[in-house]
């Protein structure tokens, strides 16, 4: 299980379009699971809390949200969910390609727009708050789009375009240069491939060698990147990866303990139940059925 199939796990099916690249599905943190892990994606991606309290973190910025809130997510950037210790957070992912803006007609203004927002060269803000000066109109396209999607009538697509468009419209026209977060583009396209690396890998034997040659690092320089980049070892994390995708399989699949814990790439099955005790407080049989 990838990073997609991971999200995607959580997937409203009646909300997931194959021939119209605009999906919706909502979550819960903890009941559906305590995290999502740092990962991008080439969608656009709005996340919207509808309840309770979490952090939302956007190229190694922690925005902590709350019911109402909006964050912004440009294709590309690295984003993670993670519960507040002892709260709960409900919310919406709304995921759609930048594609379904773009026309097969040169548009400049539009595509100008489109090309500098999403390379990150226009900066609008990613956190909005019902006290931002711009919070209902943005919000109010969003949930014009909830609401359509819940009957689809015919030539709902066009309402949902326009509505994109209208978002488009408020960010370009209001919003923009509201939001110049500095980052250090090296450090996060180095930190896109190394994370790309783990998704597509994590269940094969990694050693920092492979990584850092990955990366383009000798294995020094690797360990000390990673670490001030995240804030931990890349053995911890790569641990504390493996141990959130055994997570999502131990609710999603009937297979053995062993073999979830192969698949999400623990070679020792007692150090697999000692770490995913230690993470969850409770051991992978009784996460399952507590999750069941």
């Amino acid at each position: 299980m990838n990073i997609v199939e991971y999200e995607n796990y959580q997937e409203n099916k009646d909300h997931s379009l194959a021939d119209f690249p605009y999906n919706t599905y909502l979550c819960s943190i903890p009941l559906d699971f305590t995290e999502v892990p740092l990962h991008w994606h080439d969608e656009m991606e709005i996340i919207y809390i509808k309840k309770g309290t979490g952090i939302v973190t956007v190229d190694f910025r922690s925005y902590y949200v709350s019911g109402k809130d909006l964050i912004l997510v440009r294709p590309g950037q690295l984003h993670s969910i993670e519960q507040q210790p002892g709260e709960t957070m409900e919310y919406e992912n709304i995921l759609f390609s930048p594609d379904l803006l773009i026309s097969k007609k040169d548009d400049s203004r539009i595509s100008d727009f489109l090309s500098g927002l999403l390379s990150g060269l226009i900066h609008v803000p990613t956190h909005y708050t019902p006290v931002y000066p711009y919070y209902e109109d943005i919000a109010h396209c969003v949930d014009s789009c909830d609401e359509i999607m819940k009957t689809r009538p015919q030539g709902f697509e066009f309402f949902i375009k326009s509505k994109l468009f209208e978002l488009l419209f408020i960010l370009d026209n209001r919003c923009k240069n509201f939001g110049n977060e500095s980052s250090n583009k090296k450090t996060l396209e180095k930190m896109r491939i190394v994370l790309k690396y783990v998704e597509n890998n994590y269940r094969e034997h990694l050693s920092i060698a492979d990584v850092a040659a990955v990366a383009g690092f000798s294995e020094s320089h690797f360990m000390r990147y990673f670490k001030e980049a995240m804030g931990t070892s890349f053995i911890d994390y790569l641990k504390d990866y493996r141990l959130t995708m055994a997570a999502r399989m131990l609710q999603s699949s009937d297979e053995s303990v062993l073999a979830v814990s192969e698949e999400a790439g623990f070679s020792n099955l007692s150090y697999f139940n000692r770490s995913f005790k230690n993470k969850y407080k409770m051991t992978p049989r009784e996460y399952r059925k507590m999750s069941s």
